[in-house]
């Protein structure tokens, strides 16, 4: 490689979770439960901690807050990184996610571990 040359660097595909939620300011109190996004996202990066640095602005940028209609703020707000995983090579082009468990006669038990297609979101939700 020549002096002024620069040495390019290969990406990988990487997807990550970020945990979100959402935080209603009332009368100074945040309460304790709250609702709470899981966002899935695909990242392309050289490495794992360029990844995880990206995946981070990402998850910051991504933060807003309003007023409600009762007049209360509210936050939402990127919490971290639930996961990341690197899908290369392993996975087809179309994988964007992947968890490897462990369960109990699975295919036996499919009526309880598959929710009918009617409770799938997109389908509920006529996307």
């Amino acid at each position: 490689m020549g002096k002024h040359e620069v040495k390019k660097e290969t990406k990988k595909r990487f997807t990550a979770k970020l945990l979100f939620q959402f935080r209603v300011l009332v009368a100074g109190d945040s309460g304790k439960r709250r609702l709470c996004e899981e966002r899935i996202v695909l990242i392309s990066a050289p490495n794992a901690q360029k990844a995880l640095s990206e995946v981070k602005k990402k998850g910051r940028a991504a933060q807003f807050k309003y007023k409600n209609n009762e007049g209360w703020f509210v936050h939402f707000e990127f919490i971290g990184v639930l996961e990341l995983l690197c899908l290369d090579p392993g996975c087809d082009a179309d994988e964007v996610w992947y968890k490897i468990c462990e369960r109990i006669l699975p295919m036996e038990n499919r009526r309880k571990l598959i929710p009918s297609e009617a409770k799938l979101s997109a389908i509920r939700n006529k996307e």
